[in-house]
């Protein structure tokens, strides 16, 4: 096919399906998928070519696949990224992201509102080796300041944050780490790249749990790790390549697949986000609700002027602690206990129990997760039906008979 218009000026949704695109001579349809663990060569020379570099050839499947590379290309159009690694799991992405770049000596900042695994990355495992690390409480720019007075190697943080979205000023952050010599790792899960531009506002490193929205339908498995083609070439790709941290060919076509209806998913997602945190925000029994497109939000103003939209997820906090968060789970019907986010299906998760039960009482109180605390990834179901799901939890709080709402 020839005369290809560039995909930069394709609009958000049709780069989801086009970009990157790359047919073997079959001309087949939908992407092809490489599912082989390696490569045959032409001749001994080629095979010696590919390994200094020289012959542009594919090696072997945890270096690289044609399927993966399409992936790769595609979410770096989305992102307006240079270069992208996949990797094997969101996790992966933010280990390697950071491990990668640091050294004995050097110095980690981090926003504290983190998932807890990265929590425990930067406060267990990279002090294990020589690293030193200071989290900070993301909205004090005071604290940032002071932390970022001397010589730091990497900066990371989530905004919206993982599990009662704060909402971080990324490019003061930004601004504030690069004075300090650090690259800015950004984790955009619960963003999307659909309304958010990390690099755009200053980022270095853009990491994503693929398993999230971009799969979105609780199938498989995968990270992806953006930024410049020298940082990816120079510092991650190497690391990713050597201690095995690749994503399979299978997991990335399925991904290929997902990212064509990405933006339908995430904005009847957010559409329905929204009006179930009006709903909760009136309701009896709730303490009180996170949703970056509210204007209650804490902090509604730097949303506003960083994301193009609120997010698929709320943060609410139930009346009565543990024992009223979970009476408040055990009644719903439709929505799910799960603590994965990002799905077509609606979930919900104590995170005091679960995503961050490993945390102190007094780190989960200081990021606001209380033990009536809960994250609701809200899903494709009609709003409604997901509104009455909730009046089923909160007559179990409030132990009363529960009232449907019907449209006519």
């Amino acid at each position: 096919m020839t005369d290809q218009p560039d995909p930069k000026s394709f609009r958000p949704a049709t780069r989801l399906i086009n970009a990157g695109l790359e047919r073997t001579p079959y001309g087949e349809t939908s992407e092809a998928m490489f599912l082989t663990s390696g490569f045959v060569y032409d001749s001994a020379e080629q095979a010696e070519g590919t390994f200094t570099g020289d012959v542009s050839h594919y090696q072997y499947s945890r270096f690289g696949n044609p399927t993966v590379s399409n992936l790769e290309r595609r979410l770096c159009d989305v992102e307006g990224a240079e270069s992208c690694v996949l990797t094997s799991t969101g996790m992966g992405a933010v280990s390697c992201a950071l491990l990668a770049q640091v050294r004995a000596g050097d110095r980690v900042v981090a926003s504290r509102a983190l998932f807890g695994s990265c929590h425990w990355i930067v406060a267990e495992l990279l002090p294990r080796y020589g690293v030193e690390t200071v989290f900070v409480d993301g909205g004090d720019m005071a604290a940032w300041q002071e932390a970022l007075d001397r010589p730091t190697r990497a900066v990371l943080l989530e905004s919206p944050s993982n599990p009662m979205l704060d909402v971080l000023d990324i490019r003061m952050i930004c601004d504030l780490a690069h004075k300090a010599g650090a690259t800015v790792v950004v984790d955009n899960v619960f963003a999307t790249p659909l309304y958010q531009k990390p690099l755009e506002l200053g980022a270095d490193v853009v990491v994503y749990s693929c398993t999230k929205h971009i799969d979105g339908q609780g199938r498989v498995l995968g990270g992806a790790v953006l930024g410049t083609a020298r940082w990816i070439d120079e510092v991650l790709r190497p690391f990713a390549r050597n201690t095995g941290n690749s994503i399979s060919p299978f997991n990335a076509w399925v991904m290929l697949k997902s990212l064509e209806t990405l933006a339908l998913r995430v904005n009847a997602m957010t559409q329905n986000a929204a009006k179930v945190a009006d709903f909760l925000a009136d309701a009896p029994g709730i303490k009180r609700v996170f949703y970056p497109g509210r204007k209650d939000h804490p902090q509604y103003e730097i949303a506003k002027k960083q994301m193009s939209a609120g997010s698929t997820l709320v943060a609410f906090e139930v009346e009565g602690g543990k024992a009223g968060a979970f009476a408040f789970m055990n009644a719903l019907r439709l929505i799910s206990i799960s603590n994965n986010l990002g799905d077509a299906r609606s979930l919900v998760t104590h995170p005091a129990t679960t995503t961050h039960m490993k945390l102190t009482p007094e780190d989960r109180a200081r990021l606001g997760i209380n033990d009536g605390a809960i994250r609701f990834s809200v899903g494709l179901e009609d709003a409604d039906d997901l509104i009455d799901d909730l009046r089923r939890g909160l007559a179990a709080l409030a132990n009363r008979p529960i009232q449907e709402h019907r449209l006519p």
